[in-house]
């Protein structure tokens, strides 16, 4: 099987830009990719299972890889949810399939965003991990307007093996993530 054509191009350009960039003295200090979870909330779930059949086939197509069912690990009487209803379904990408789905997103979905003025840079955790909130499943090519019954939004986290925010942010914007400039919120 062929190599990622991102992970390829991380191992030629990206690598020993931010080596030099952040003048790392070892190569293990500079930041790489670890894996990227994609989640969707279901709350609709506990008034209509079938949306959790289209859900999982939808987040199946996107991520090329099956989801897996989050279920509540305890009842909360104000959500109406008890002890085992199934809540969300989640999908952990690591190696290949990541590269993939993050080549797919930066040029493929994020473009596809109506008004799109970049990605709020204040969206990492403060250990170099990167959380992007999306509204709509209809910006990755994989889903049909016609047989999706609703929009749904999801949660892409980019887990990075960086130890500061800058040094994440310079990885992702050298694999080709735009972020907003300045202070425009």
């Amino acid at each position: 099987m062929n190599q990622p054509r991102l992970k390829e191009f991380y191992q030629k350009n990206v690598a020993n830009k931010l080596k030099s960039q952040f003048s790392f003295k070892n190569v293990h200090q500079i930041p790489k990719l670890m894996k990227i979870v994609v989640n969707i909330g279901l709350s609709e779930a506990k008034e209509n299972i079938k949306v959790l059949d289209i859900a999982i086939e939808e987040l199946a197509a996107i991520t090329g890889q099956k989801p897996l069912l989050c279920r509540a690990k305890r009842s909360v009487s104000n959500f109406k949810i008890r002890q085992g209803m199934p809540i969300g379904i989640k999908v952990t990408l690591r190696n290949a399939m990541m590269y993939e789905f993050l080549d797919r997103l930066v040029n493929i979905a994020i473009p596809r965003i109506r008004d799109f003025r970049g990605i709020n840079p204040d969206s990492f955790d403060g250990h170099g991990n990167f959380n992007l909130g999306l509204t709509e499943q209809y910006m990755f090519p994989e889903i049909s307007i016609e047989k999706s019954d609703k929009t749904r939004g999801m949660n892409i986290t980019v887990v990075t093996t960086a130890k500061k925010d800058e040094h994440a942010k310079a990885l992702l914007e050298a694999f080709g993530i735009l972020f907003k400039k300045g202070n425009n919120k």
